[in-house]
């Protein structure tokens, strides 16, 4: 066989980090070149899971970068290291009581509170976890969580599970996806075994569904979590849901769900501010044995501001680059592994520009935003320069306030909440302030 020269493989992973996306993981770090022989490059993979991961949705990501720096056809493939072998049925099984080959993993490891980041975005969530594993059934029953996507539902729903383990070693507990709550309904109608399924789900003393929004048009499924819902409640069983939308826009949702699923609390969870976006690079950089200097923690936080999963695509990129090319990790090597184009040409957007935009937009002065007066002209867009300010600057909530007449946190964080609340009941509003964004980004 032939070896794969180090520096024809520093330029695929090079490759790799500049168009990966959200495809890089973490273990990325551990692929190794096995050899490049007639036109195959083969690449062992960490593990069996590892080498299903890459075939399914790296292999045009690899065999790209491989023709690109070779020049030359190259097909790619993904070995798994010598003496793995397949894990045994158990691995893949959410359920901790009894084994069962039905559920999703609890990825325990990765997924607890320990290695949850808490701001204002998410704080209320977090604490009604909390309070859940000190109660269950009885404090907060159903627990409705919903956000955007990658910005922490599962790992929270994760943590709660992985915490009532520990209190309770003994408990049933069934966190699965809502995809496979369907799949497994359809199985059980097709093969005549519906007993068996509503025992196994009704008997639960913990039953979380991720992204419950999937039941939406599928009238049986609804159904029959309709009667398993009611029985866990009765039993005071705790229930656990997570979603992309809270319960009254999930379409197609019968309202007698929607009603049930307010019972509970329902917790948003919203896209991270800057200080926290620093935290969760610290944090996630930290548990990865990763050493990230501040700058280029600011620098990640700054340059990813949608959610926690593209910021840990970000830290995988930078520090597989660092391992690849032997390289320590500074800001020059961040900028490398981000991409110019993720980075903003010219100078960051400022609250100075902001405010100009801002007053032009909704003809109002300067001196008037900064003012008490809290007349709804001067009021409503001293809100939107909040908002704006909190999610395009690096600005703390303190520092915000202080451009706008001295005012505290707590008035930046109501203004944000306003503002987004109107956003997600008017969409004509919101592409204002879409297209307001737009204008500042132009201008930089």
């Amino acid at each position: 066989m032939a070896n794969v020269d180090q520096v024809l493989w520093q330029g695929i992973v090079q490759q790799v980090v500049a168009s990966g996306g959200n495809i890089i993981r973490p273990w990325f770090t551990c692929l190794e070149p096995i050899s490049l022989e007639h036109g195959l490059l083969e690449i062992e993979t960490p593990g069996p899971h590892e080498q299903a991961y890459c075939q399914q949705h790296a292999v045009r990501l690899f065999t790209e970068a491989a023709q690109a720096v070779t020049g030359r056809l190259v097909s790619v493939c993904f070995l798994a290291a010598p003496g793995e072998t397949e894990p045994v049925d158990n691995a893949d099984v959410a359920e901790v009581s009894a084994v069962q080959p039905y559920e999703v993993p609890l990825h325990f490891a990765d997924y607890t509170f320990d290695s949850f980041v808490t701001g204002p975005c998410n704080r209320l969530a977090h604490a009604a976890c909390m309070a859940v594993t000190e109660s269950l059934g009885k404090t907060y029953n159903p627990l409705f969580l919903h956000g955007a996507v990658g910005l922490g539902k599962t790992h929270l729903v994760q943590a709660t599970c992985h915490r009532v383990t520990q209190f309770n070693p003994s408990a049933r507990i069934f966190f699965l996806s809502c995809e496979t709550f369907v799949n497994h309904f359809i199985q059980a109608v097709e093969r005549g075994q519906l007993h068996e399924f509503r025992y196994r789900f009704r008997h639960a003393d913990v039953l979380a569904i991720d992204d419950i929004q999937f039941l939406a048009d599928h009238e049986q499924t609804q159904e029959e979590f309709f009667h398993t819902f009611n029985t866990l409640y009765q039993s005071q069983k705790q229930i656990i849901i997570s979603s992309d939308h809270s319960p009254g826009e999930i379409p197609s949702l019968e309202e007698r769900l929607i009603s049930r699923f307010n019972w509970g609390l329902v917790a948003r969870i919203d896209r991270p501010c800057y200080e926290t976006r620093v935290a969760i690079v610290h944090k996630k950089a930290r548990l990865r044995n990763v050493e990230m200097p501040e700058d280029v923690a600011c620098f990640i936080a700054g340059t990813i501001d949608s959610n926690a999963r593209e910021l840990e695509g970000a830290i995988s990129k930078v520090a597989m680059l660092a391992q690849v090319c032997d390289r320590p990790i500074d800001l020059l090597l961040a900028q490398e592994a981000l991409g110019a184009s993720s980075i903003h040409s010219g100078r960051e957007i400022s609250i100075e520009d902001i405010l100009s935009t801002v007053t032009a937009r909704f003809n109002v002065r300067l001196a008037d935003l900064q003012s008490k007066k809290r007349s709804r002209s001067i009021a409503f867009p001293r809100q939107i320069c909040m908002f704006l300010a909190r999610n395009l600057t690096r600005h703390s909530l303190e520092e915000i306030g202080g451009y706008f007449g001295g005012r505290d946190h707590t008035t930046v964080l109501h203004a944000n909440r306003q503002i987004e609340s109107l956003m997600e009941q008017d969409p004509q509003f919101q592409a204002t302030i879409e297209k307001l964004t737009q204008e500042l980004h132009a201008q930089q």
